[in-house]
């Protein structure tokens, strides 16, 4: 049972223990692990808060990280893991009411609540800043809450993922701003209660919960009418199902693109170095010349919106400037692991037709007449088998892929999504691609070491647990490195 009264009463505890510097309050979180539990772990522990928790498989690194920091993470699920004396259990969407450290709360009247409960609890007493669309969310929440700390703005934040220089995804500030990544999955974002917005855009997604794009693009449209009439929205332009959604919005809307028929837009784009230069425009007006250390015309895309929120809710053009160009990304965002052998390595979370087509591009533009090896698990039967038209197209830019098994997640379909994955194969086939239908990732790892050769772009891709290689990747090209 979740217990909203009782939180907002912890919060308040916590609120005084932040300004007192004492942590009265004690939070457990099962799941702490996941991308989102631990941004939310971090920015609870800057309020002062006690936390710990625990996790079924929690990657060794995160681990260390997190205790590194003074948060408690136990392997593993157990009653015994909960404090008799905890305030409150937060949990991830995965875990059920089943799992014993819930029971256990239940038995000691522990209040409960689930992880996007308790953001919509945290965001009631602050100024929130919502970013939400199907792409793009985690680089320009990262982006936005980046700049606004780095202009002495001060907010608190969460993102879905790992910022690559400061190895945090969560932190809690001194303003009432609150930067938060908002999922549209299961309407999560609608326990949420933003003053001001960005829409990426939106594009059908999670079969398993919207049955098409009209009824994703309807939760959007609710999510966009709870902002208030003085908050701002950043819209992307170029997206119809985004401009619908957004229609009855009572908020300031205002579009973004790479086009000047926006309110918001880039110009002059060009590449450095590993990135992107662009002049940035709110209509006729020149704002500011941006030198971005990231690549892609996406993330050129993240980036103005990311400007045109920060600048609406009082950053200077200046600390636009300072913030995009200090910002280094996040974890699994077309990260480069690094180069071994000239084989060059890259990681990235892509797992939507559009945002492979996006990253094989970005690879191809940086790495020109380079052979270009693609890894490539799908996320979810559902999504893999709605998209399989656009998935076969996706994948264009690629001189060779490798496709691991359907990583299935919520989903219990073993047959049916080998059947899929084997239909992705054959489609790929047809349109002229070199394709490897590969039986695990044990398998993968051993097929890409022997097809890689010096001067190959290698890129893994999929939201499952193909990153999981990379180690075994790396430690085998260093092994024939050295051989050399």
């Amino acid at each position: 049972m979740d217990h909203i009264p009782e939180i907002v009463h912890v919060l308040k505890r916590l609120s005084f223990a932040n300004r007192n510097r004492e942590a009265i309050v004690s939070a457990h979180l099962v799941g702490i692990c996941g991308s989102g539990m631990k941004a939310l772990a971090e920015m609870l522990q800057g309020l002062g808060c006690d936390v710990g928790g625990s996790d079924l498989s929690p990657p060794d690194e995160t681990i260390e990280l997190l205790r590194r920091k003074g948060i408690r993470v136990h392997k593993g699920h157990s009653g015994e893991f909960l404090a008799s004396d905890a305030n409150v259990l937060v949990y991830s969407p995965a875990i059920m009411p089943t799992n014993p450290e819930r029971l256990r709360a239940e038995q000691l009247g522990i209040p409960q609540v689930s992880y996007n409960q308790m953001l919509g609890e945290l965001m009631r007493s602050r100024v929130g800043i919502s970013i939400a669309g199907t792409h793009g969310k985690s680089t320009t929440t990262a982006m936005v809450a980046s700049i606004l700390r780095d202009g002495g703005l001060s907010p608190s934040a969460v993102v879905g993922a790992e910022l690559v220089t400061q190895h945090v995804s969560g932190w809690a500030g001194d303003s009432e701003l609150f930067v938060v990544e908002s999922c549209e999955y299961q309407k999560n974002f609608l326990t949420l209660s933003p003053t001001h917005a960005v829409l990426t855009g939106i594009e059908a997604d999670h079969f398993d919960f919207f049955r098409d794009l009209n009824e994703t693009r309807d939760a959007f449209a609710e999510f966009v009418s709870r902002l208030p009439a003085e908050g701002h929205l950043i819209v992307r332009d170029d997206c119809v199902a985004s401009r619908i959604a957004v229609a009855s919005s009572v908020a300031q809307i205002e579009t973004y693109s790479l086009q000047n028929s926006s309110d918001w837009h880039a110009s002059d784009i060009r590449p450095l170095d590993l990135g992107t230069h662009f002049r940035l425009f709110h209509r006729d007006e020149f704002v500011a010349e941006i030198a971005l250390r990231i690549p892609g015309h996406h993330n050129v895309l993240n980036a103005v919106a990311a400007a045109a929120i920060c600048l609406n809710v009082g950053a200077s053009a200046s600390a636009i400037c300072e913030g995009l160009r200090e910002f280094r990304g996040i974890r699994r965002r077309f990260e480069i692991v690094g180069t071994w052998n000239g084989i060059t390595l890259i990681d990235d979370y892509a797992h939507h037709p559009t945002a492979v087509k996006a990253t094989l591009q970005t690879a191809r533009e940086l790495f020109p007449g380079r052979r270009l090896l693609c890894a490539f698990q799908p996320h979810q039967e559902s999504r893999t088998r709605a998209l399989l038209t656009e998935f076969a197209e996706s994948f264009d830019a690629a001189d060779e892929v490798f496709l691991a098994p359907i990583f299935t997640a919520r989903e219990k379909c073993p047959e049916a999504a080998e059947q899929t994955n084997a239909e992705l194969a054959d489609r790929l086939a047809v349109r002229g691609k070199r394709v490897h239908l590969v039986s695990s990732l044990d398998r993968l790892t051993a097929d890409l070491d022997d097809a890689a050769r010096p001067g190959d772009v290698l890129l893994t891709m999929g939201a499952g647990d193909i990153n999981r290689i990379q180690h075994e990747l790396t430690r085998r090209f260093q092994r024939h490195h050295s051989t050399r």
